[in-house]
Parts: C-alpha cells; structure tokens; sequence
C-alpha cells in the first residue's frame, strides 16, 4: 500500500520583501528539504478559495484536503464544533467566539494577548453564566478561539448565509465601528459582543493579567458562524485511512468530518512557539499505522499576522527541518510513497491577513516525473504549466495522477 504525507505550512505563500532583498519569505529561507522534494517531483499553483467564498483557513484547508467548497463549505464554526466532538441538530448553528482586545473601538489584539486556555476557560464560564442561556452555550476551546452554540430547536435559528460577519484578524489596528455582524440574526450577535465587555471588564482573570503587563481580554468577536456540514467520509471518497496532526481545532474538525485519526501532540501550540519536532516525530510514527497523515503548521500563519517577516522564516526554516526532512527520508523507506507539500492560502505579511491567490505546492514521490524546478517557492510555481484553478482537484492528483 501507497504511503502519503502532507505537509501544510499554513499561510506561508506571500509576496516579495523589501527585507528580504525582493525575495518572499519561502525563498529566503534556508529549506533544502522541501526543495529537495521539489527537485525530485513537480511544482505548480493552485487556488483554494473561489472569490465567492472568503479567503479563510476553513474554505482553504477544506479545497486543500480534497473537498469542493462551494459544494460542502457551511461556515469554519462547524469545523471547529466537530473537534471538540459538539453536535449539531439540523437547526443548531456553531459561532466562532474569539476573545480580543478592543481599546478605543480599534482591534489591538484579536489574540487577547494569546491568551492561555485555561485562562479563556474562566472567562468562558462566566460569559456562560451572564450572557448563556439553555439556547446559547458558550464552549472554551484552545486559547483565544472559542465556541458559541446556538441551539435552534423547532424554531430555527435567526441567521441564514446572508449574515455577515468579519473575521478578528481582519481588522488587525483598526476600528471595529463599522465591522459588527450585519444581516439576519446580526441584532442578537452585537448585542452579545456589546455585553461581554462589562463580564469581562473587572474579571479576575483580566486583572490578574493587567497587573503582569499583558493585555485583557476586553469583549467576544463573534463570526465564522454556518450549520452543521455533511462532508463523505474521505476513505469512501479516496480509498485511503488518514490521520491529521495539528494544534488548530479547525483542522481537527475538518479530520473528524472526514473520518480520520486525529494525533494529538504534546508541544503543539498552534503558534511560533510549538514543538516542531515533536510534530515530525509523531508525523514519521503515524507512517506506521495510516496510508496518509497530515501535518498542518499554523506558525507561520501566525507570524504574517504579526507582519514579523523574520519569524515566518524562522518557522519555515523549522517545518523543513524538523517536519519535512524526517518525514522525506522515512517515506523514502517505504519504497511506494509521495509527498506534497502546500499552503492553503496567502497571508501576505504586508495585510498581515489572509488572501485570495494562487499558492505553489510540491508533489513528489512513486510515479510523479521529474520536473525542472530548481526548489520550493513562489517563483518556481508561477514558472509551471499545472496550474488547479479549482485547486480541490489537486488531492486527486496528488493521490492517483501522473
């Protein structure tokens, strides 16, 4: 049986730096792992997000994975109530509830200072106590990305795919006036983000963390919000048992919707700061068990919200070591092997957001020909032919193309 790996830097195609000497942070960091793998295979470009939808890590990761999202996208809020194993009826609807920081109507921190998740558990306790009712629970998740649940029953619920909201980190440094939920449903959404501001305000746990120099968390951010989604299960779609190593609860939805394993990795933080090598390790074990596992890296995401160009090159450098490397050289071992290697979307560190765009993957492995790419970057992929408009398709090709 064919082994397959995945490697996604999330967020990590970018655009030239003025710091980089012109270069964008892939081909000025040191990556002779996943130029190898691109030396060995094929580069090209692919689109994961369909300028109808938003250039979000749910709608890219859902293409990137294999699904069509215009077919099965219903918001990135359901994904992340499948991680933690929340049902949702017919009626009921998941929405993202960020906790932020807000001074003076601008978005200072969509993070709240990356704020621990024992600390969000609190907190999410007591907005559960204020502002919960039997039809709205508020569930914590990891860190700042937590949970409301908004129970529908018979009556339905208020919103529909005309409610507007706009992702946290959207808004990075600016005012949030004109940025609230707009559309059905969107009077009781405000209203709620309005009133956490006095729960929070005076809560133990902010004022615990003024007093150490870091930012409280002062109010919700609620958006991201959709039904429950029903996605086939990737086996019956693909032929092939996966297993998904991530510390996002977005991709651990996403692997309990597709019927995978998810590999919970102690270290994994889901910022610049994780245990690269912890991933690689586990990434190279789960090879033993499963036809195909996914390593999903949101670091470098992270670091081009920050706009740190120098800590997106730092994280690169540590995927390609760390993750890419052992993961290459074990599924060489196991003769009937391929690999890709893929960012779901842009984050330009310039908006400091995600982006629509064209993302340059790398496939190589059994069966793949040898193309004429000098290395892993930008560049190398807008000199390729393939090109996947609708880049769901790459997983196919990925699988039994070539």
């Amino acid at each position: 049986m064919r082994k397959y790996a995945i490697v996604i830097p999330d967020g990590c195609a970018d655009e030239p730096q003025e710091g980089l000497g012109g270069k964008t942070p892939l081909e000025a960091a040191n990556t002779p792992a996943m130029d190898a793998v691109a030396q060995a295979g094929i580069v090209g470009q692919a689109n994961h997000v369909p300028r109808s939808l938003p250039p979000g890590s749910d709608v890219a990761n859902l293409s990137l994975l294999g699904y069509d999202p215009i077919a099965y996208y219903t918001g990135r809020a359901p994904l992340e109530a499948a991680a933690q194993n929340i049902p949702l009826g017919p009626n009921d609807w998941a929405i993202r509830c960020n906790l932020v920081t807000i001074v003076d109507q601008v978005m200072k921190d969509f993070t709240a200072d990356h704020i621990s998740s024992e600390e969000a558990r609190e907190l999410m306790a007591s907005l559960q106590e204020r502002l919960g009712t039997p039809q709205l629970q508020f569930v914590a998740g990891v860190s700042y990305r937590n949970l409301l649940i908004y129970r529908g029953g018979e009556q339905g619920a208020p919103f529909s795919r005309d409610t507007v909201t706009i992702p946290p980190h959207d808004l990075t440094d600016q005012t949030v006036l004109d940025a609230y939920p707009r559309g059905p449903g969107s009077e009781l959404l405000t209203r709620l983000m309005c009133e956490s501001e006095e729960v929070l305000a005076e809560h133990p746990v902010n004022l615990a963390r003024k007093k150490s120099g870091k930012l409280p968390a002062t109010n919700i951010w609620l958006w991201g919000l959709g039904g429950a989604p029903r996605l086939p299960q990737f086996k019956e779609r693909y032929g092939v048992s996966g297993a998904m190593i991530t510390a996002v609860d977005l991709l651990r939805g996403l692997a309990a919707l597709f019927g995978w394993r998810r590999i919970d990795v102690p270290g994994a933080t889901g910022y610049t700061d994780t245990d690269y090598a912890a991933k690689g390790r586990y990434a190279v074990e789960a090879l033993k068990e499963f036809d195909l596992v996914c390593v999903h890296i949101e670091a470098t995401d992270e670091a081009s919200h920050e706009g740190d160009t120098e800590a997106k090159v730092k994280a690169l450098e540590e995927i390609d070591r760390k993750i890419v490397a052992p993961l290459w050289d074990a599924l060489q071992g196991y003769g009937d092997y391929r690999m890709l290697i893929s960012p779901d979307h842009p984050t330009p560190l310039r908006l400091k957001t995600h982006a629509h765009g064209y993302v340059p993957f790398a496939i190589a492995g059994t069966g793949v020909r040898k193309g004429q790419a000098a290395g892993y970057n930008e560049r190398e992929a807008e000199k390729s032919a393939l090109i996947f408009e609708e880049g769901w398709r790459v997983m196919e090709f990925f699988l039994r193309g070539e």
